[in-house]
């Protein structure tokens, strides 16, 4: 049985099979959820069916694709329905959404506080070391600044919250099971009732991470579990201490329905192949408005990569246009009754309009304005875009518009990437954005290689990184006629000026302000708590000589956490009798978190450092040539 073979289960659907089972079979809930998973499984309409042993069915009914009561999950075992087998098949289900899915008709918000953008995510929450609430540290409203604080019982709310992730952290991964999961959901699901569905919806990431790290998904990343964990703690956290339009951000919104946008006149600018891990495959389609704001128009749905390849060549869904998805990328819409998302994906509603119009070249207005914006303010803007703990309604784009001058390429761990310079002399490292072979990124890259010294005009998606780094979306032809959507289109050897050129080593280049920083050892240190728990952190031995090391490299704040963090996981300490007393969980998340959230805000300050322009580059940017609206396709 494959988890993705079971519907969703409603999260407090899984809490409440959880809880009301005995303390003996809670004990064997992991076991039996192993156990399930080598089962055969059938579907049947609405139904899937398990099959327990040869002669006991456990069946889950999800009318509406969804299984949103206890009852829909029954079992044929002798001791159903208070068995273990219903809350393990919930347990191996993917969690359902808390929250409805996104409309592309407009639609009337549920009452909600105003949405404000998120201030200053970075610089909290400090260490606490006179906690106001035994259950968070320093939750405790804000009255004095705002009369809108959290109510009483968003704060309960919360404190479960935290609860739920600190026994996480105290866990880890190998220890945060079925029973540590239903806790997490049953917090979840009191949030997303007490209006919080930003930390509601933190703990539902939270969950599904752990399941896919105990499956031992090959997708699954420590570095994503890391954040949702710090997402759900430190939303959590500030539940308590905000007020106001702060308030109003860490609550989060319940639903992101497209809204109105009146009439928009939008020029193509590439068309990009999605692949996702969950086997999902599609294209997006990237336009900007006669103002300068980027939207996209996606196709994306279960198909991989090859139905990523035949997308690109369907008429897009939008209006009456019977333009394809890469025909939208060089030329225009004119779109009367626009909707649009919060994240500027363009709604296909029966209201929607769009007729043909005629495209623009890079270099002509409205989109040349986009390559007028100094690469260190672009890297400024996608930077707060892609920030781990942003405000998820903050919108922005996470896209960088260059012209570069071709270098040579730099070998790396995970292979060759191109070295360009951009306006500014600012070395920029340009990489795949998909190793795929069916995909044409690798190709094209390697041959980009052969031609140091051309210059092109460039789309890239940021990558933070300590040296500006971005991944190639699109540029101009070689020739400058026309423009080449990396992903899907080929270039040949005869599209460049020296087809014969070898691949050359680009010369080392000088690192930015961070290009050295030992802030990884205290990243290291906030990661490996994750997998094994607090207790193995603990164990690691004195780190004397890595904080004295970071000190010497000027970070006393990452030195100082990194003493503490590692001091609070080793702490326990004993009654009268020698009888070790219980971990202090709560004061061990507050520093994981602080520490968290303080390597992610370094690690944005360096990268931002690293955009800015060098001594000797300061001046104009490399010119490009000028180019038509046509693109050129092998």
């Amino acid at each position: 049985m494959n988890a993705a073979q079971l519907p969703p289960v409603a999260p407090e659907v899984t809490a409440m099979l959880v809880e009301e089972l005995s303390p003996r079979l809670r004990k064997r809930l992991d076991a039996t959820v192993t156990k399930l998973g080598a089962r055969p499984t059938h579907r049947d309409g609405d139904t899937v069916t398990i099959a327990v042993d040869d002669e006991t069915e456990l069946r889950l009914h999800a009318p509406g694709g969804v299984v949103a009561t206890a009852d829909a999950i029954t079992c044929g075992c002798l001791l159903a329905p208070a068995c273990a087998h219903r809350a393990a098949a919930a347990s191996a289900a993917p969690a359902a959404d808390l929250a409805p899915e996104l409309t592309d008709e407009p639609t009337s918000a549920v009452p909600e506080p105003a949405s404000a953008t998120d201030p200053a995510l970075v610089s909290d929450p400090a260490p606490v070391s006179d906690p106001a609430s035994p259950a968070i540290p320093g939750l405790t409203p804000d009255s004095a600044s705002s009369p809108e604080v959290a109510s009483s019982a968003q704060l309960a709310a919360a404190a479960a919250l935290w609860s739920a992730g600190a026994a996480v952290l105290e866990a880890g991964v190998d220890g945060a099971g079925a029973v540590t999961q239903s806790a997490i959901l049953r917090a979840a699901h009191t949030a997303k009732l007490r209006y919080l569905p930003r930390a509601a919806g933190a703990a539902l990431s939270v969950v599904t991470l752990l399941r896919a790290a105990r499956a031992g998904d090959p997708s699954y990343r420590t570095a994503d579990l890391v954040t949702a964990l710090a997402e759900l703690l430190g939303t959590a956290h500030r539940v308590g201490t905000a007020s106001g339009a702060e308030l109003a951000a860490v609550r989060g919104r319940a639903r992101r329905p497209y809204s109105p946008d009146g009439s928009l006149r939008l020029y193509g600018l590439f068309t990009e192949p999605v692949v996702t891990d969950s086997g999902h495959g599609g294209v997006r389609t990237w336009v900007a408005g006669s103002d300068g704001r980027l939207f996209t128009v996606g196709d994306v749905a279960p198909g991989g990569v090859g139905r990523a390849l035949g997308v690109a060549d369907r008429a897009v869904r939008l209006g009456d246009s019977a333009l394809t998805h890469r025909e939208l990328g060089r030329a225009g819409l004119a779109v009367s009754g626009a909707t649009v998302s919060p994240d500027g994906r363009l709604g296909a509603g029966k209201g929607v309009k769009a007729v043909t119009a005629r495209g623009a070249a890079w270099t002509e207005l409205p989109l040349a304005a986009l390559w007028e914006t100094p690469p260190s303010e672009q890297a400024a803007r996608a930077l707060r875009s892609t920030s781990r703990y942003s405000d998820p309604d903050g919108g922005g784009s996470d896209l960088l518009f260059l012209d570069v001058e071709l270098i040579g390429t730099v070998r790396e761990s995970s292979g060759i990437c191109l070295l360009a310079r951009c306006e500014g002399g600012i070395p920029v490292r340009l990489t795949v954005a998909d190793d795929d072979p069916a995909l044409a990124h690798r190709d094209n890259l390697m041959l980009l290689a052969t031609a140091p010294g051309a210059r092109l005009r460039i789309i890239g998606r940021l990558v933070p990184s300590l040296h500006p780094r971005l991944t190639l979306l699109a540029c101009t032809h070689p020739t400058g006629e026309g423009t080449i959507d990396l992903g899907l289109d080929r270039l040949r050897r005869a599209d460049l000026p020296d087809p014969g050129a070898p691949v050359h080593p680009a010369p080392p280049q000088p690192g930015g302000s961070g290009e050295h920083s030992p802030l990884y050892l205290l990243e290291r240190r906030v990661e490996q708590t994750v997998p094994a728990g607090r207790a193995a952190l603990g164990m690691l031995g004195d780190v004397t000589a890595e904080v004295r090391r970071i000190r010497r490299a000027g970070l006393p704040t990452a030195a100082g956490l990194l003493s503490a963090l590692c001091a609070s996981a080793a702490q326990r300490e004993r009654d009268l009798f020698g009888r070790l007393l219980p971990a202090d969980t709560d004061g061990f998340a507050t520093y994981w978190l602080t520490a968290a959230r303080y390597t992610a805000a370094v690690a944005e300050s360096l990268c931002a450092a690293a955009w800015q322009p060098t001594q000797e580059g300061q001046g104009a940017a490399p010119s490009v040539p000028d180019q038509g609206p046509g693109r050129v396709v092998a």
